[in-house]
């Protein structure tokens, strides 16, 4: 089968269209005809291997492996001998590592049937994004109905399904967005859009319940000015040349704001759930919630698709198609 691997760190330059093995799935796996996948900032991390504890953490967590892409949405090919939720046949998406491929498989846990009036590429969107927008703002940021939402780096791919969670959730919603996205983040529904390029949100003197914040470009002191007494930031990018020391730093001055003060600074890392999953499924195939997706590309393309998201100004998510097919 054909997949996209990598076997040096460096930039897209180092991915390759290649024949590899077809996998086959475990007792509690499923494997996956791949019709779509999508990329996050993660495969690019781990692409370039930095910073360099990535590596380690790669290893240790058995990420990666030269095959970028988790997201992913297609068809049940087989299914392992402990599998009892899907047969061949069923349309499906969640998580499987090394998605940019014709085949992948998945933990069992890890994905949930598509409803018929989602695409594969809307589908193959949501993993990573969906589930992180949706448990930082219910879970981490404990949004209430009328409460106040800052998103910072509302028109990426995390971002842009926070401020539709945001309204989901009954929050008052502002998106901070650079100057060509300002159009996208009202229409996905943000109350109010902050141009970067042109104001500094933590000099605003408005007051936000939650801030998520895709970015990290932002010290933790000047987001605490713009949060309200029992205020939330939750903190879930950060900024693609950190060093090491800055990004250690970074759970030590969180851990001393939440001891001082009332207000909470929570790094976070979604978790993979069903039951998230498929809330987000039927979001979308009720028209509460659109993915928003900035480019398509084929299989074989997913080297520029890599250099896109590079660039860190993709607006959405950035999708690789690999067959055909609802």
């Amino acid at each position: 089968m054909k997949a996209i691997v990598y076997h040096q760190y460096g930039s897209a330059d180092v991915l390759r269209y290649e024949d590899v093995e077809k996998p086959s799935p475990k007792g509690d796996e499923v494997l996956i005809k791949v019709r779509a996948a999508s990329l996050n900032p993660l495969d690019w991390r781990l692409m370039h291997g930095k910073p360099k504890v990535l590596r380690f953490m790669a290893r240790l967590m058995k990420m990666g492996g030269g095959r970028p892409g988790v997201d992913v949405a297609g068809e049940v090919e087989a299914i392992g001998k402990d599998v009892r939720q899907f047969k061949a046949g069923d349309k499906v998406f969640g998580g499987a590592r090394g998605a940019c491929a014709e085949y992948a498989t998945s933990k069992e846990k890890s994905i949930v049937s598509k409803h018929e009036g989602v695409t594969f590429e809307q589908a193959a969107s949501i993993y990573v994004a969906g589930l992180t927008a949706l448990q930082g703002l219910r879970d981490k940021g404990k949004v209430q109905v009328g409460q106040r939402v800052l998103i910072n780096g509302a028109s990426g791919g995390v971002g842009t399904f926070a401020v539709q969670i945001g309204k989901y959730l009954g929050a008052d919603v502002t998106g901070v967005c650079s100057t060509r996205n300002v159009e996208l983040v009202k229409s996905i529904g943000a109350d109010r859009v902050i141009d970067y390029t042109k104001e500094d949100f933590t000099g605003f003197p408005e007051q936000y319940d939650v801030i998520l914040d895709c970015i990290g470009n932002k010290s933790l002191s000047a987001c605490a000015r713009i949060l309200t007494p029992n205020g939330r930031c939750i903190m879930i990018g950060a900024p693609h040349d950190m060093t090491i020391p800055a990004l250690l730093a970074l759970p030590v001055k969180g851990l001393g704001m939440s001891l001082f003060t009332k207000q909470k600074a929570i790094f976070f890392v979604a978790k993979s759930s069903k039951d998230d999953l498929t809330l987000l499924g039927e979001l979308i195939a009720t028209g509460k919630l659109k993915p928003v997706i900035d480019r398509e590309y084929r299989l074989d393309e997913a080297s520029e698709a890599m250099h896109h998201l590079e660039g860190g100004h993709a607006r959405g998510k950035v999708v690789v198609t690999v067959s055909s097919g609802l």
